[in-house]
């Protein structure tokens, strides 16, 4: 099992079969990291990369999947010796210390025992007690584990990294880097509903549709908001598809990284449209779990990303809270 078995689509792409009047339309579709990915592109040369994607997806698991004993983040979270740090593992661990930093902690990586204690990662489920998640928060906190000279230093040698939560769409950067380097103008790339957008599909934008965050684990839910897409990347992350319910309890997957608990707060789903889908899956994670207040505050500091979230007030109301810029992007929308 791959390490984002559990995700879900949280995004649909529309796509059509018009095409330029020199280009040929190629579609690829496949299995990597546990999900399904899509992807089409509009190509002059008649080239089909599906052999070098699917190289390249496979690589990328062979180095970020916690599910993957032999994979390098997991050598590293056993504490193996001399551990050769690749491009991938560095920039998660940059980017992730980065956004650490700017979440004030609510995007946090090091969350990985608490993950696995909950029963959202590949280690069996605890009985979960308090005094058992105050022991794990103990060397939870990215303040723990830094790189230095090229090797993982840790305070505590209990510290274990988890890039889940963005590494999926940073595996879309990755197809994106591969297709600009191929001189591929118009494409779209979906990796388990995260998404980036090039050019245009035909002589219009590429369409990508938001759900409506009602619980179902087994399909897709119908439209909240379809938004146009063009050089940019949007990605949905959300508590209506992975949770389990425990004695009439519904138990998220988004753990507050400063609690040790799972989230509690009133959002259902965060859509977050950026430059690149490293950022999105990222950001989208982080304001889940600090909740609207603050993430109002973030999202006013930081324009260069525009975010949908989907709430419900006190009345069981469902409710939406759009960035300055996200109403640009919409198409429709249920409302």
């Amino acid at each position: 099992m791959s390490y984002l078995y559990l995700l879900f689509l949280s995004v649909a792409i529309f796509c059509y079969s018009t095409s330029y009047t020199q280009n040929k339309v190629v579609f690829i579709e496949g299995k990597a990291q546990g999900t399904t990915y899509h992807i089409t592109y509009y190509e002059k040369q008649d080239r089909n990369f599906e052999d070098e994607i699917s190289k390249l997806l496979f690589e990328f698991d062979l180095s970020l999947s916690t599910y993957n004993p032999n994979s390098l983040i997991s050598k590293i979270n056993n504490n193996e010796k001399d551990v050769v740090l690749d491009d991938y593992f560095l920039t998660c661990f940059k980017k992730g210390k980065e956004l650490w930093k700017n979440t004030n902690g609510s995007f946090d990586p090091t969350v990985y025992p608490l993950v696995n204690a909950w029963g959202f990662g590949p280690k069996e489920k605890i009985v979960v007690t308090k005094e058992k998640i105050d022991s794990i928060l103990a060397f939870v906190g990215f303040e723990l584990i830094n790189i230095k000279e090229g090797k993982i230093v840790k305070t505590d040698p209990r510290v274990s990294l988890d890039f889940n939560a963005f590494a999926q769409g940073y595996s879309v950067d990755i197809v994106r880097q591969f297709f600009n380097a191929k001189n591929i103008d118009s494409y779209i790339i979906e990796i388990g509903g995260e998404v980036y957008a090039k050019g245009l599909n035909d002589k219009d934008s590429w369409l990508v549709g938001i759900e409506i965050p009602i619980a179902n684990q087994k399909s897709l839910n119908s439209y909240h908001t379809i938004v146009k897409l063009e050089n940019k990347a949007i990605a949905t992350s959300g508590n209506y598809r992975r949770y389990i319910i425990e004695n009439g309890e519904k138990i998220v997957h988004h753990i507050d990284p400063k609690t040790g608990y799972p989230t509690k707060n009133n959002l259902l789903s965060v859509t977050i449209i950026s430059d690149s889908c490293i950022i999105s899956d990222a950001t989208a994670t982080g304001i889940l779990v600090m909740g609207l207040k603050k993430s109002k505050k973030y999202l006013k500091k930081n324009k260069e990303i525009e975010a949908l979230i989907i709430y419900m007030d006190r009345r069981g109301i469902y409710k939406t809270f759009l960035s300055d810029g996200f109403q640009k992007f919409i198409i429709s929308t249920e409302n």
